[in-house]
């Protein structure tokens, strides 16, 4: 009898029964986490809030009643987001700023501090897209790329890091890519910045986070922002529009910007290490790590169909505009542009 109740004791203690435990701590631990970080009365600055997704979330991080500043290098633009923001309630600072340079970027935080206090969450969201093929791009380009995926994060993150450190609290989150994971053909000055991006990140978060400082590691795959029409185009430049406007459409290939959006934000509020949003980008993602020769020979096939054209000249898509890129195919990215201020030609 006694040895029927040891058994019976010895059970409660079953690798199973442990396994299931220590989920259920684990999903009660990160339910706990989620409902103690909140937006509410929060000081958010978004790098190229202006338009495409940092509009997005800073749109959606308002409706939490989060206190959100944006940047940007076009002035025009900067207002016109300024503006459509207030209306829609909530507290708005727009500040003119290159975050390529240092000093800019100091003074846009001071001006940050000056209104409302320090900056509870910094997202690095600017970027610059360059495609063509790589006898197109220059060093000019691969320096331009670095300076805005590496650079400009970096010099962000180090105005902020003082006062959060002060606080001992404080969320970084850093919008990479799949790009950052796989390097995409007729991509690669994106690419390689993506993945510097991604070690910086990285890096921090395991430097930081003894000091209450969170850093989350952004990796989408397409998101229909409609930030094609910004983009830089090179090589044979319509060709190459078209091929990426097209795959930035299609509803299988892309996320839509929005549904996006609230999951990046869900991740800077449950502090994760990293997010990948959206299929491809998980696909990609575990496909270099498990596959590394399959990925290199897929990617290799993908810049043998590209177009193949070495011209430097370079161009946005707004200027590479042919019938198939207006037409229904890519519908879902054009209504993007228009709702994301992404309709005027950008700052060269």
């Amino acid at each position: 009898m006694a040895d029927r109740r040891k058994d019976k004791d010895d059970s409660r203690f079953s690798p199973g029964t442990l396994l299931a435990a220590g989920v259920g701590a684990a999903l009660g631990l990160r339910k706990a986490l989620r409902s103690r970080f909140q937006f509410a009365g929060r000081t958010v600055l978004i790098t190229g809030g202006s338009r495409g997704l940092g509009l997005v979330m800073a749109r959606q991080l308002l409706k939490e009643g989060a206190r959100v500043a944006i940047c940007g290098r076009d002035e025009v633009t900067l207002e016109r987001a300024r503006e459509e923001l207030e209306r829609a309630g909530g507290e708005v600072l727009a500040v003119p700023c290159d975050v390529r340079d240092q000093v800019q970027v100091e003074a846009m935080v001071a001006a940050v501090h000056e209104r409302w206090g320090a900056v509870d969450v910094l997202i690095n969201n600017a970027g610059v897209i360059q495609v063509g093929p790589l006898e197109s791009m220059t060093l000019e380009d691969f320096r331009e790329a670095l300076d805005t995926h590496l650079w400009a994060p970096l010099y962000t993150t180090l105005a902020v890091l003082p006062e959060m450190k002060r606080r001992g609290a404080g969320r970084i989150v850093n919008i990479s890519s799949v790009g950052g994971k796989v390097s995409i053909p007729h991509l690669v000055p994106y690419a390689a910045s993506k993945f510097a991006l991604v070690g910086l990140s990285d890096g921090l978060r395991a430097e930081l986070r003894q000091d209450g400082i969170l850093v989350t590691t952004v990796c989408p795959g397409l998101l229909r922002t409609g930030s094609p029409r910004n983009s830089h185009f090179k090589g044979n430049h319509e060709a190459e529009y078209a091929w990426f406007l097209v795959g930035d459409s299609l509803p299988l290939m892309s996320m839509n910007a929005e549904r996006a959006a609230r999951k990046i934000l869900e991740a800077c509020r449950r502090g994760d290490a990293e997010a990948l949003v959206g299929l491809p980008a998980k696909l990609g993602a575990v496909g270099r790590a498990l596959a590394p020769n399959l990925t290199a020979a897929i990617a290799a096939w993908v810049n043998h169909v590209l177009p193949q054209d070495s011209s430097q000249d370079r161009y946005s898509g707004s200027q590479s505009e042919t019938p198939l890129t207006q037409s229904w195919l890519t519908e879902l990215t054009r209504r993007a542009a228009e709702r994301n201020n992404e309709n005027e030609v950008p700052i060269h």
